[in-house]
């Protein structure tokens, strides 16, 4: 069977791929949404953060003989007490300043944390190994899907709704949309609103950690992971709207298919078909397509 002259199968592995990559837009234009959305901070160093992730669950393995499902604890831990760090003796002297002021810092710290790793572990990449519980690959009679794969896929799923759903609709994430409106009636209150925005840059930090050692398996852990991909992260955050946490999750997996789908029908542009979609929806919706007009 073939669809517009592809085979099925080919067609379906490519809209499988496109979801995979779709899962890994989503949960790093998630944190990054979260970031914005909550603190006003454009967080140029999610890319290193999500590549630090990644080679935590490396090092981790190599060193200290840590398994993966230790790792997808572990990386978030330590990659979010980084952002702690960071925003405790950073970015919280940026927070009244124009937003352009965090980009450059973070921006800065992504080269930083880039060079180091390249400095130790070279450009070459090291390989992660499949956790064997998810090793192989389940027939479905038209096609034959990875195991590792489908789990990246429901991974990325619940996690991303797991965080909206924190955000959008408990308490705490009132307080933590009430915090960035207005800080000093929330702290009237009893709220320790410092506090809560250094944990959400942990918890943004600590999300980019965990798509890194999810992807840590299906591609080269290199320093340069993150850089290559963080473009198309802000791509994606873009179209969906800045601060946007459901326009975030919908458009990265939405664009992950669309640029399957285009590396079946016209590979030649697979590569900026994300952007060509930026430009048509910024000049359509400034705000992006989830984004509020203010």
């Amino acid at each position: 069977m073939e669809i517009f002259g592809i085979p099925l199968q080919a067609f379906l592995g490519q809209l499988l791929l496109g979801l995979v990559n779709g899962s890994f837009y989503a949960m790093l234009s998630l944190g990054l949404a979260v970031i914005f959305g909550l603190l006003g901070i454009v967080n140029f160093a999610h890319g290193a953060l999500y590549m630090i992730g990644a080679y935590v669950a490396w090092i981790g393995a190599e060193k200290l003989g840590m398994n993966y499902w230790l790792a997808l604890v572990a990386a978030p831990l330590v990659v979010g007490a980084l952002g702690v760090v960071i925003e405790r003796t950073l970015l919280k002297r940026l927070y009244k300043l124009d937003p352009i002021y965090g980009l450059l810092l973070t921006f800065g710290l992504a080269l930083i944390f880039e060079g180091i790793f390249r400095d130790q572990y070279g450009v070459s990449g090291q390989q992660y190994s499949v956790p064997e519980a998810l090793q192989g690959a389940t027939n479905l009679g038209f096609m034959v899907l990875p195991n590792y794969r489908a789990w990246v896929v429901l991974a990325s799923l619940t996690v991303c709704l797991g965080t909206w759903f924190l955000i959008e609709r408990t308490r705490l994430g009132a307080y933590l949309r009430a915090g960035t409106e207005n800080p000093a009636l929330v702290q009237a209150f009893g709220i320790n609103v410092p506090l809560m925005v250094m944990l959400t840059y942990a918890a943004g930090a600590g999300l980019a950690a965990l798509a890194g050692v999810l992807a840590a398996p299906v591609i080269q852990i290199t320093p340069l992971m993150g850089s290559n991909l963080i473009i198309i992260v802000f791509a994606v955050v873009v179209i969906g709207g800045m601060g946007s946490i459901l326009g975030s999750i919908l458009t990265g997996l939405a664009l992950g298919l669309v640029e399957g789908l285009t590396k079946v029908f016209y590979p030649e542009a697979s590569s900026i078909v994300v952007f060509v979609i930026m430009a048509i929806v910024l000049m359509v919706r400034p705000a992006g397509l989830f984004g509020k007009e203010k």
